[in-house]
């Protein structure tokens, strides 16, 4: 196992992205841009987690970590515009929001 797999953080982020790529693949047809960028932030956030912690220094790995959490934060925004046009299931809708803010509270204590 490598390191950044063992970090609660990471598997937060991998539970988020079952729950965005279910919310993608039930958006209807002509909302493909919305589905492409909450898929490129969603698949950014674990990646960078991944890349940081094989940086070296602490700075490093702050500034992917930000990264991170910036993804995070721009998936949380996307969840609200599809909320307010009401292209999710509610309960669905909520639990990844729930996650998205809880990835991002990690974040912002890892980019310290």
């Amino acid at each position: 196992m490598l390191d950044f797999e063992r970090l609660d953080v990471y598997r937060c982020a991998l539970e988020f992205a079952a729950l965005a790529f279910r919310i993608i693949e039930s958006l209807p047809r002509g909302h493909s841009q919305l589905a492409d960028q909450l898929r490129r932030a969603t698949i950014s956030i674990p990646l960078n987690i991944a890349e940081g912690s094989g940086k070296t220094t602490d700075r490093e790995r702050a500034r992917f970590h930000a990264i991170a959490r910036g993804s995070a934060m721009e998936c949380a925004a996307l969840l609200d515009v599809l909320r307010r046009k009401a292209l999710t299931e509610p309960q669905v809708g909520a639990q990844a929001k729930a996650l998205a803010v809880r990835v991002v509270s990690m974040l912002s204590k890892m980019c310290r």
